[in-house]
């Protein structure tokens, strides 16, 4: 599967704090809801909301490739303001730039995770074919090979054109760890659907008690607790939410320049609260059709290690 090696969201280090238990912690844990209402990836209101935008180079992807700040936009369609990111390539490294946004800070663990995406399958100019990979996740930081540690939920990680070896398909993915060296390897549980997810769908992940529950347009897709050896992949550490575009490699590519998009309408988290799927897109919609674009009360309870 994919892997953020190098991607300036995991590097802010974890913070220590008391994990409250129970109805308490539902109430003091908060909620982060954000709709995207900026100007730019320098707009101060987006940085001073806790997002960046990754530049540079690194992994995961295709090796050479920039990440471009400039890549991350926000469009108004169909009458509301949304974040999109794109990703474009003309079949070499030089000629390939992704993109990348995150919340700067891991706080985020146990709790209820949603997001409204729309996803492509083709793109938006230029040939189709292309391995292009259109994610929404949350990671913290590998400090090193096999980090007992390590926590990574993919909710989302779309192959419109596959890439990985199979079929066009939606991975959910949970993580418990993986390493580098000798050659990069991994431990984890995976979940796909292998049929086009082209369009807006509400992703919706709950983390509680042990399973990290995964749903698509409310249906239940995934109920993650342990990989194959018996490792559990429910998350250690706290965590950033991620939304990023790459490619995995160029080999899909036909010719000329293709440029890809993915758009987000919202995100919303409910701090050590179980959310149902129905509940959750009802809250982040009840935020948004009030004129709210942003709420961030989220407190330190998510941030201590679990234990399990």
């Amino acid at each position: 599967m994919s892997r953020y090696l190098a991607t300036a969201a995991v590097l802010t280090a974890i913070s220590t704090f008391t994990f409250v238990p129970g109805a308490r912690a539902a109430e003091q844990c908060g909620v982060l809801y954000d709709d995207f209402h900026y100007t730019s990836s320098s707009d101060s209101a987006f940085t001073g909301n806790g997002w960046a935008a990754r530049s540079g180079t690194g992994s995961p992807g295709v090796p050479g490739a920039t990440w471009q700040p400039g890549n991350i936009t926000f469009p108004t369609v169909d009458g509301q303001q949304v974040a999109q990111l794109v990703a474009s390539t003309d079949g070499t490294a030089g000629g390939t730039a992704h993109a990348e946004m995150y919340q700067a800070q891991q706080r985020f663990r146990e709790g209820t995770y949603a997001s409204r995406v729309r996803f492509s399958d083709a793109p938006d100019s230029g040939a189709d074919g292309d391995h292009i990979n259109e994610t929404y996740f949350t990671i913290s930081p590998l400090r090193y090979d096999r980090d007992p540690d390590y926590s990574e939920l993919d909710f989302s990680e779309y192959l419109p054109n596959g890439g990985w070896g199979g079929s066009q398909a939606n991975y959910q993915t949970s993580w418990h760890t993986y390493w580098n060296s000798p050659t990069w390897g991994g431990q984890r549980i995976s979940t796909a659907q292998q049929r086009s997810f082209d369009g807006w769908h509400d992703l919706v992940t709950q983390v509680a008690g042990g399973h990290v529950k995964y749903y698509v347009d409310g249906q239940l897709t995934a109920d993650h607790t342990v990989d194959a050896d018996g490792n559990s992949v429910y998350p250690r550490t706290a965590m950033s939410i991620n939304y990023n575009m790459w490619f995995i490699d160029t080999a899909g590519h036909s010719g000329g320049p293709s440029v890809y998009k993915e758009q987000i309408a919202w995100t919303y988290y409910a701090g050590n609260e179980v959310v149902s799927p129905a509940d959750a897109t009802a809250r982040a919609d009840q935020y948004r059709s009030s004129g709210t674009h942003h709420v961030d009360t989220v407190r330190g309870c998510a941030l201590t290690r679990s234990g399990r």
